[in-house]
């Protein structure tokens, strides 16, 4: 069912107390997993792990994506969507204190699965709640403030390595505690909570695939991108001698970026339309493989990956604003957990094979993995623009 472009009053008032619970609760989340790609990058990196190893581990996470996303809807029939959130956050938390406890590879392939597998029902769950109580005139600014605010969740989680380092158990408390407090957090906004939206007719993930494929390759693009990078940039920069504290900083500035220009972006999806903004944002991401090897040693890096970590995300935040524009009800769930499918197939896929490219050519295997991604999904976005 497509959804309408009229507004009605319910559609004119704006909950900011129920909008407020959902994104805390999704950004605590975000620090606790932004927390954890560099960590347990940098443990393998000091192991003297290769770059295929630690892609691989890594994509244990996105697997887990994949393997729970055509769940979802039923779980949350079943279970109510509160409750699974709520269940979800606690046994992450226990997961990650596993992950500490075992500090080996091979351990970490299954429990870093259950991490991806428990996170994937909460983002499709705060992401359905907000689509459906936004108003559609202010669809893209929502979108954008949700975006931000979660990247900036993201953001935290490598900057407390700053503050706590890289050895021991501190640094993994800290991801405990935000699991943690996530599963208090809608605790306390459950009554404010909407319903997740049952109208319209059943629509199961597969079947979503045919509907929009485009949208679906657009996130596939942005979960590759991100996953392989905050994997992968530790290994990058350890070939030009920069010290964690470096890389711990610039993968803070690339999610940053993110956190601070997706408000302008999902304004300017509103002023020029979300495909033409998607565009942009995959030309300006093609660039910044480009320019990155130009740049790492220098002191333009910062600006460049302010930037490109803003665009790149900009792509998914796009294709979101796209999924409410276009599909609700039933369609809508179908929707949310379809994207939560192919963002874990994006990131399983991109982090092995971007460690595996980095072996075979040199580090500079990171930048032309990744553009050669954005230039094809540049491509696509071309002639679907030319066919309408």
């Amino acid at each position: 069912m497509t959804a309408e472009s009229t507004t009605s009053p319910r559609e004119d008032r704006m909950p900011w107390a129920a909008m407020a619970g959902i994104i805390a609760t999704v950004t605590v989340f975000a620090v606790a997993q932004g927390l954890t790609y560099p960590l347990l990058s940098f443990i393998l990196e000091r192991q003297e792990t290769s770059p295929g190893l630690i892609g691989l581990s890594a994509a244990m996470t996105p697997l887990g994506f994949i393997v729970s996303a055509p769940l979802i809807p039923a779980l949350v029939r079943r279970m109510g969507a509160a409750r699974l959130a709520i269940l979800c956050s606690v046994l992450a938390a226990a997961t990650l204190a596993a992950i500490a406890w075992t500090q080996d590879v091979w351990a970490w392939m299954p429990l870093r699965f259950m991490l991806g597998f428990l996170a994937n029902p909460l983002y499709v769950i705060s992401e359905t709640w907000l689509i459906t109580i936004a108003p559609a005139s202010r669809r893209g600014r929502i979108m954008g403030l949700y975006a931000s605010i979660v990247s900036g969740g993201f953001a935290i989680g490598p900057l407390t390595l700053r503050l706590f380092g890289t050895e021991g158990w501190p640094p993994f408390l800290v991801g405990i505690a935000a699991f943690l407090l996530c599963g208090l957090i809608v605790l306390a906004v459950i009554p404010r909570l909407p319903d997740m939206p049952h109208e319209g007719e059943a629509t199961s993930v597969g079947r979503f695939f045919a509907l929009a494929p485009l949208l679906l390759l657009a996130v596939f693009a942005a979960a590759a991108f991100e996953q392989s990078l905050l994997a992968m940039l530790a290994v990058y920069g350890a070939a030009y001698g920069s010290p964690e504290s470096r890389i711990s900083a610039l993968i803070a500035c690339f999610i940053l970026g993110n956190a601070a220009l997706q408000i302008p972006l999902g304004r300017l999806a509103e002023g020029i339309g979300s495909a033409r903004a998607m565009l942009l944002c995959c030309s300006l991401a093609l660039l910044g493989c480009a320019l990155l090897p130009l740049l790492f040693s220098s002191a333009l890096i910062w600006p460049m990956v302010f930037v490109w970590g803003a665009v790149t995300f900009g792509i998914y935040t796009m294709a979101l604003i796209q999924l409410g524009e276009r599909f609700s009800g039933q369609q809508l769930i179908a929707g949310n957990a379809a994207f939560a499918l192919v963002w874990g197939i994006g990131g399983f896929v991109g982090s092995p094979i971007t460690g595996f490219a980095m072996q075979l050519m040199g580090h500079q295997g990171l930048p032309l993995s990744l553009g050669l991604l954005c230039g094809v999904l540049v491509v696509f976005l071309m002639a679907e623009r030319r066919r309408a």
